[in-house]
């Protein structure tokens, strides 16, 4: 009988699909060689900082809580209810969205889509390299950003969610600047540059978020209503 032959090639991409060939034979077994990293042990090293950092955040706390009392209104009342009810910080974009778009589209589809990317954009090998936005086809890409750009604000602009529409045109302004300064041999305008399209996106989501949040806690009175935060209004 003839012997099975085992032949071995690097793959096309191995930056996408690495391959790792081991041949472990009666008398061996794999094994992985390399040079052992810093180590600490657990107790006392470890263990000892963290109960300092414990204790300093405890000291902190209390020292806090000796000048400033913590913001606690009157006792619940069920037959009475504030203008505006708010909720937690953490919620308070998601409540700035229920003021411009229907419930289902700020309170379902939005959130709901936002998870489904999150669990699915990582199982695809997208840019692995993390090349520049700009690196190839730059006009192309500029011109289906601008477009992608465009179409956002103009919907944003007509759902008058002006608070989504600040954010979105500030980083499609740096995103602009960007692409004029990608040859640029150093500055801000050179880092913008050279940065990819996750890098964008993610701006893109921190910027909306914090500024709704922002919004939500500072900006909005009764009746959801603007007021300015130095202002005094009736509640």
């Amino acid at each position: 009988m003839e012997k099975n032959k085992i032949e071995t090639a690097f793959s096309s991409d191995a930056k996408k699909e690495p391959r790792r060939v081991v041949f472990v034979t009666k008398k061996t077994s794999a094994k992985v060689v390399g040079e052992r990293g810093p180590q600490l042990m657990t107790f006392p090293h470890l263990l000892i900082r963290e109960a300092i950092a414990f204790q300093v955040l405890v000291i902190a706390m209390v020292v806090v809580a000796l000048f400033w009392d913590a913001p606690l209104e009157q006792l619940a009342n069920p037959l009475l209810t504030p203008n505006p009810a708010k909720a937690p910080w953490y919620f308070l974009g998601l409540q700035e969205l229920l003021h411009f778009f229907p419930p289902f589209v700020a309170g379902i589809l939005i959130p709901t889509l936002v998870v489904i990317a999150l669990i699915v954009i990582p199982y695809f090998n997208v840019n692995i390299e993390g090349r520049a936005l700009w690196a190839y086809h730059p006009a192309q890409h500029l011109r289906t950003m601008l477009i992608i750009v465009l179409i956002l604000l103009a919907f944003l602009a007509v759902f008058h969610a002006w608070t989504i529409f600040a954010p979105t045109a500030l980083v499609a302004t740096l995103l602009v600047l960007s692409y004029t300064g990608r040859q640029a041999e150093r500055g801000w305008l050179k880092s913008l540059g050279s940065k990819p399209l996750s890098w964008w996106i993610m701006t893109w989501f921190i910027a909306v978020s914090v500024c709704l949040t922002a919004v939500g806690t500072f900006f909005r009175g009764p009746g959801w209503s603007w007021v300015w935060p130095w202002g005094s209004h009736a509640g």
